[in-house]
């Protein structure tokens, strides 16, 4: 089984190749160009150097959050296309847990950690259990201290790893909670965490496949904020 996994969750873009446990090929940019402008060009240059083709892909995933709403948005608007195009199978993976299975399998809690700005992170936990990685909490937004305080209690060691490692690091240490940051080029999404977890996943039909934010979008917080009532387009409007 061949599979295109696609990432653009974060700062970075990402596609990897997979075939059933090989990895055939991977491309990766970080350089500040906008998912819109890279992703597209990196599938296809995978592609072409992999020597191989669309038809070929047996089956798409692609992280549908939490993490950045344009690049999710991105990420999901350009695997449907594919997916749509020539009826390919998707798989809809957690940002959070495809950083996870990346992890070695270390004693203790996996904690991936997206910076969700205001001192709150995108976060789930989990844990490798004989020889499987085990999910312990669901993908949530909370703050760096709740999440700090629910890692104290249960008292194992922590590895830290995403782009908001570094913000929940200083806050655990404090609190004596025995912390170890992931190498800094482990931290970031890569799509190769998504088409290890498609192997053994359920391939749904690409319309069903829908992002997951977590959270408003910052406009409408501050809307809230200000105490102005949020604009909510009638169906006929949505048609137009």
């Amino acid at each position: 089984m061949l599979i295109l996994a696609v990432d653009a969750t974060g700062g970075a873009a990402s596609c990897a190749l997979a075939q059933e446990d090989v990895l055939l090929a991977e491309s990766y940019l970080n350089i500040g160009y906008t998912h819109s402008e890279t992703l597209l060009p990196l599938i296809e240059g995978m592609l072409h150097t992999a020597r191989r083709t669309m038809e070929q892909v047996d089956r798409l995933a692609v992280t549908v959050g939490p993490g950045s709403f344009t690049g999710i948005r991105i990420g999901l608007a350009t695997v449907k296309g594919l997916a749509f195009a020539r009826g390919i199978p998707c798989v809809p993976v957690s940002a959070l847990e495809a950083m996870a299975v990346l992890c070695p399998p270390v004693e203790g809690v996996l904690c991936p950690a997206m910076d969700a700005r205001r001192s709150q992170v995108y976060n789930a936990l989990f844990a490798w259990q004989e020889g499987a990685l085990r999910r312990l909490t669901p993908d949530r937004a909370l703050s760096v201290q709740e999440l700090a305080c629910e890692l104290e209690e249960r008292g194992l060691p922590v590895w830290l790893t995403g782009d908001g490692a570094l913000l929940c690091a200083g806050e655990l240490r404090q609190r004596g909670v025995c912390v170890r940051l992931a190498p800094e080029h482990m931290r970031c999404q890569r799509a190769l965490g998504a088409a290890l977890l498609a192997r053994e996943a359920e391939p749904v039909d690409a319309q069903q496949i829908k992002p997951v934010y977590l959270r408003l979008p910052q406009a409408e917080r501050e809307r809230l904020e200000r105490g102005e009532v949020a604009f909510h387009p009638a169906a006929r409007d949505i048609l137009l």
